[in-house]
């Protein structure tokens, strides 16, 4: 598929940085993702899975600010990944005024509560920060249209899985998205509660 039918500031960010069509992988999960189904990307590195999630974001949050709850939560390892997939972010956002903010355990609790209370778009969150932010009421997930794992090889030796499973059931209904170089069985069983439905796409 070309970009030709995304919201045309994403489309103009897109050209912008030199992406002039999708590649074999984006053109497999693009019209998936944007046709709102939950679904797990299993692919390699570099494939191109991280740049099609943040299209389907920012597509489907219509490449505008709204109010000031998160409508887009992207959940990764650590500070590193987060503050990485933010730079990333804002690469294809400059011409919007889409608002993004990332999570993470080493900075003060009490001024990430203040920072997204006065309203961010796309939340990028470690899975202990996004957790406890959640239930000190810092950070209200009624808004949530998409809530993605990205590059989510990591919970297969980390605790995260279990904040993973207590903020799903915490999320009125939205689309789920799940990117990663491999299946694991913690992602995969996933698929017992929120990723039921999801479709599973896979590249070699």
């Amino acid at each position: 598929m070309s970009f030709k039918k995304l919201h045309p500031l994403l489309k103009e960010s897109l050209e912008h940085v030199g992406f002039e069509t999708a590649n074999a992988l984006q053109k497999k999960v693009l019209p998936t993702l944007k046709g709102g189904s939950s679904a797990y990307v299993i692919a390699p590195k570099g494939s191109g899975k991280t740049t099609a999630l943040i299209i389907a974001i920012i597509h489907k949050l219509k490449a505008e600010a709204y109010e000031d709850s998160p409508r887009a939560i992207v959940v990764v390892n650590d500070k590193e990944h987060a503050l990485a997939l933010k730079t990333e972010f804002e690469r294809f956002t400059k011409n919007t005024d889409l608002r993004i903010y990332a999570l993470y355990d080493e900075y003060d609790i009490d001024k990430q509560k203040t920072e997204v209370y006065y309203g961010q778009d796309i939340v990028i969150a470690t899975p202990a920060r996004l957790s406890k932010l959640y239930f000190l009421n810092g950070i209200h997930l009624g808004e949530i249209q998409i809530f993605a794992l990205e590059d989510a090889d990591y919970l297969a030796r980390n605790n995260g899985y279990n904040h993973i499973l207590r903020l799903s059931e915490s999320i009125n209904k939205c689309q789920f998205i799940i990117t990663a170089d491999t299946m694991n069985s913690k992602i995969q069983n996933y698929q017992n509660g929120f990723m039921s439905n999801a479709h599973l796409i896979v590249s070699k």
